[in-house]
């Protein structure tokens, strides 16, 4: 029986960090900044995007009320 090719760990693709899209329903454009902190977060054609794993930028967008979580 023949057993499975092994790949190098070098050669195997690192996990692709899942990415959360919130629509601005106010503006299309402009720079949120996250309280707190010297972080800001950009609004592009009415969309930002922030990592899954950002617990950070995410509670802030869910809580921003001109902001909204897209379904996709």
């Amino acid at each position: 029986m023949a057993k499975p090719t092994e790949l190098p760990v070098d050669d195997i693709a690192p996990a692709r960090d899942l990415l959360l899209t919130f629509r601005d329903k106010v503006f299309t454009s402009r720079t949120l900044i996250i309280p707190n902190s010297n972080r800001t977060l950009s609004v592009t054609k009415g969309r930002v995007e922030v990592s899954a794993s950002d617990e950070q930028a995410v509670s802030y967008l869910k809580t921003h009320a001109e902001i909204e979580p897209l379904k996709e």
